[in-house]
């Protein structure tokens, strides 16, 4: 692990209850730092530092590393690098690893993209700092204060204002994004230090959640500018687009696990919400096969059970898959096939829209255009149907 993301997310708020995993836009709010770190390309492993056992569930997940906070280490007084620094010792000794820069995400800053992470980090190594804030750049803010019982301007000259882009610009720290060295941090106990950078996000990505009414305001910007990105990420099609749904059946609707009795049968756990899933899919009219290299009674009585046809002992899933489609006069575009191991991914690579269990090999991850956050058996198809339904 060379660059990590650490994003600290304490209990007990006292301005918002459960402010860290308050509901925005369908998510824990906590959740849209993960996967803004986890999308950016450049973060190795996300870590969640919090003492709420609630907190550290969701961070699971939405496939963050949980590091359990001491109580001592949950004070309201606690700084957050006293949190940073703990969740490194937890690297080392229960990794055994030392990473060596740091990506600090503030939860209650969910206004950012993947490509910020992705930004602050790279101008990180290009301008070889040693720690960076986000920042936004503040060219026109005139800022009073009071000295001795007078007004005076504190960011310009009230008398002689000139004109607004004659102005020096100030830099307001955010707090959305902090990169540094993991050495900075031990040795000063700041993630600030040394030869400071600054990676520059538009004004309305500094806004934060501290009171009820932020979140209103986040949403607000977060439905306009950022939510179609997610949107399309998480379901890049519509029911309009699939008239044939392929299932493999190990790993996809079992937990790629089987039972086997004295007698030499076997017997694998199958998840009820797929059952449901399924018949939520008929409902809208999208015809549904397994196709498995299986040759197996268990698979031949879940198609059964399930009421749809079931193509086994392939021992070319391609052909057999191309055969059946020109068959019923159904073109590869509009087939959505879900995988999850290697001899998925030439009929993967055949279809228009690949899909691969979260728990699924690399390889067919990598090729998917949609990844369940479900594990094979663990309800794939019952998510799988709420995205088609809408």
């Amino acid at each position: 692990m060379n660059v990590i993301a650490i994003i600290p997310a304490r209990g007990g708020s006292k301005g918002i209850p459960n402010k860290n995993i308050v509901d925005f836009l369908g998510k824990p709010l906590l959740a849209w730092s993960i996967l803004q770190a986890k999308e950016s390309g450049v973060v190795d492993e996300v870590f969640v530092s919090s003492d709420s056992d609630e907190i550290l569930s969701v961070a699971r997940d939405y496939g963050a590393i949980a590091v359990k906070r001491p109580d001592e280490l949950s004070t309201d007084t606690i700084s957050s690098e006293t949190a940073l620094i703990h969740v490194l010792d937890y690297i080392r000794d229960k990794e055994d690893a030392d990473p060596e820069t740091i990506v600090f995400l503030q939860a209650t800053s969910p206004l950012r993209e993947p490509s910020d992470v992705l930004g602050a980090v790279r101008t990180f190594n290009e301008k070889k700092v040693d720690s960076l804030f986000s920042d936004a750049i503040l060219d026109d803010l005139c800022v009073w204060g009071e000295e001795d019982g007078q007004l005076k301007g504190k960011t310009f000259n009230a008398w002689n204002r000139g004109r607004r882009q004659d102005r020096q610009p100030l830099y307001l720290e955010t707090g959305s994004i902090y990169v540094f060295k993991s050495s900075l941090l031990r040795s000063s106990n700041n993630r600030l230090g040394g030869k400071i950078g600054r990676y520059t996000m538009p004004y309305w990505k500094s806004i934060e959640i501290d009171k009820l009414e932020d979140i209103k305001l986040c949403e607000f910007y977060f439905r306009n500018q950022l939510l179609s990105f997610w949107r399309a990420k998480e379901n890049p099609f519509q029911k309009e687009d699939v008239d044939l749904i392929v299932y493999d059946f190990d790993g996809v609707m079992t937990d790629n696990r089987a039972l086997q009795f004295q007698d030499g049968t076997e017997a694998v756990l199958i998840n009820r919400a797929d059952g449901w899933g399924i018949r939520q899919i008929k409902k809208i009219d999208i015809c549904q096969i397994i196709l498995s290299t299986e040759k197996n009674s268990v698979v031949s009585a879940r198609g059964e059970k399930l009421g749809i046809e079931v193509i086994q002992g392939s021992d070319d899933k391609k052909s057999d898959l191309l055969e059946y489609c020109k068959r019923n006069g159904i073109h590869t575009d509009a087939v959505l096939y879900i995988g999850n191991e290697l001899n998925d991914i030439e009929a993967m690579k055949a279809v228009g829209i690949p899909v691969a269990p979260a728990d699924a090999h690399p390889s067919v991850i990598d090729l998917a255009k949609y990844v369940t956050r479900a594990k094979g058996g663990d309800g794939v198809i019952k998510e799988l149907s709420e995205l088609l339904r809408g």
